[in-house]
């Protein structure tokens, strides 16, 4: 087997169970990988302020995926990273204080947990331990929107397989990260934005379409 910069060559003939290795091996070397990224960024960060973004466009890597990756590696430090969990878990917990972090690490890899498994139980401890909103003191705020706009945003978030609100609220956080610089959380990272890998953190754009009329909604209703 020989691996390149544009491909892997495979034997003719290989047996299920080396090809099988094979792939373990990659995944893991794909997986190691964002984290050696993510450590590379934050040491250029911490040290050449004023040049580690000529650096990273010498070698041609997305910022916004690094900067990710970077803000991953610097939410767990290397001895609190568990080596039988991948980056993607690790990313799922990013966002929470590091006490959590670490209950749910031990959790995950007591019950074997998939990221998805691992993400699923994150929103259904969300569910129970979200606070009942505040009632409501005034009129609700209205949004213009062009007519469809909002059935266009129901489609995509039907497309992703969540609702709508955390749709709404991945798109936005997504935005307000490239805004202000500064990377969202990434507990559900891919969810809701399937265009929306790190190196595009913006996702489809809505102007990509152009639907006609006016529709008035208010925000409780945009829920």
């Amino acid at each position: 087997m020989l691996t390149t910069r544009v491909g892997l060559q495979m034997p003719v003939s290989m047996a299920y169970d080396e090809w099988e290795r094979t792939g373990h091996r990659l995944a893991g070397v794909v997986d190691s990988s964002c984290w050696w990224l993510g450590d590379w960024l934050v040491y250029g960060k911490d040290h050449y302020a004023d040049r580690y973004q000529r650096g990273i466009r010498a070698v041609g890597l997305s910022y916004q995926t690094l900067r990710n990756y970077a803000w991953v590696a610097r939410r767990f430090g290397l001895d609190r990273r568990r080596s039988a969990l991948s980056f993607q878990h690790h990313a799922e917990l990013a966002s929470l204080p590091p006490e959590e972090q670490d209950a749910w690490l031990d959790r995950t890899e007591r019950l074997r947990w998939t990221t998805k498994q691992l993400r699923g139980a994150l929103r259904a401890g969300r569910g129970t331990e979200r606070p009942a909103p505040a009632a409501a003191t005034g009129p609700g705020r209205r949004l213009e929107l062009p007519g469809g706009r909002l059935e266009w945003w129901h489609r995509a978030a039907e497309q992703a397989g969540i609702g709508f609100e955390q749709w709404v609220t991945n798109v936005l956080d997504s935005a307000a990260a490239n805004a202000l610089d500064e990377p969202a959380g990434l507990a559900e990272p891919r969810d809701g934005l399937p265009a929306a890998a790190p190196g595009n953190a913006s996702g489809t754009a809505p102007g990509a379409v152009r639907p006609s009329g006016q529709a008035l909604v208010t925000a409780a209703a945009a829920g």
